[in-house]
């Protein structure tokens, strides 16, 4: 317990109503030495997290009372730069977007695969507290590209090509939603507004040859 700094920047805050899901989670990231306060709603954790800044927080996106977007509304008010991935067994599209267009360090759907959260606190407490806005040369581009986690980069690369989600999904035998989701964060990762742009950056990396790209299914 020496070094509060350090425990505290190390700590990741998961805060769901799911008793089962709060206390199987704390479980998974106490296993790989993590130091993990657990808060069943929003409340309680603002009340908590007033004068400390954990290095990360898990945060349901729907909880009664508070729920997560409202959380990290008055995190931002509160001027606390805390990464946040949100995690939600009803992740639909407009709610993904508005979470990452309010600065969501990433969102993972339930029931979600635990290497996959893992990832992505590892590189939430490895972040920034201010991340540097995307810049187009090429040695940018491919150091965007190295942000993105393993599973990421499977959906990237197909996605460049032209793939379509439902090809994505039956490549990597996952679900359609699940395919939606990780392209949402692609595009938010790489900062790309349109699928060409997601192409370009592949191109431009060097990862893909424009001669290999899809014109259509099939």
């Amino acid at each position: 317990m020496s070094g509060t700094t350090q425990s505290n920047a190390n700590t990741v805050y998961v805060v769901d109503d799911d008793a089962g899901m709060l206390e199987s989670t704390q479980w998974l990231l106490e296993s790989v030495g993590l130091e993990v306060r657990a808060y069943s709603d929003g409340r309680q954790f603002l009340d908590a997290v007033e004068d400390q800044r954990p290095g990360c927080v898990i945060l349901d996106i729907r909880m009664p009372g508070l729920g997560g977007l409202n959380v990290q509304e008055e995190l931002q008010k509160r001027g606390l730069e805390i990464p946040i991935i949100f995690v939600s067994g009803h992740a639909d599209v407009p709610i993904v977007v508005r979470a990452f267009k309010s600065g969501a360090f990433d969102f993972i759907e339930k029931p979600f695969n635990e290497q996959l959260l893992l990832d992505s606190v590892q590189q939430a407490l490895q972040a920034p507290a201010e991340p540097e806005p995307p810049v187009r040369s090429d040695a940018d581009t491919e150091a965007l590209i190295s942000t993105l986690t393993r599973r990421e980069r499977d959906v990237f690369l197909p996605l460049a090509q032209g793939y379509t989600s439902k090809e994505i999904a039956e490549q990597l035998d996952v679900s359609v939603k699940t395919i939606d989701l990780y392209r949402a964060r692609v595009m938010k990762r790489l900062g790309a507004e349109r699928l060409p742009d997601v192409t370009g950056i592949a191109i431009a990396a060097g990862l893909l040859d424009p001669a290999n790209l899809r014109t259509g299914p099939g």
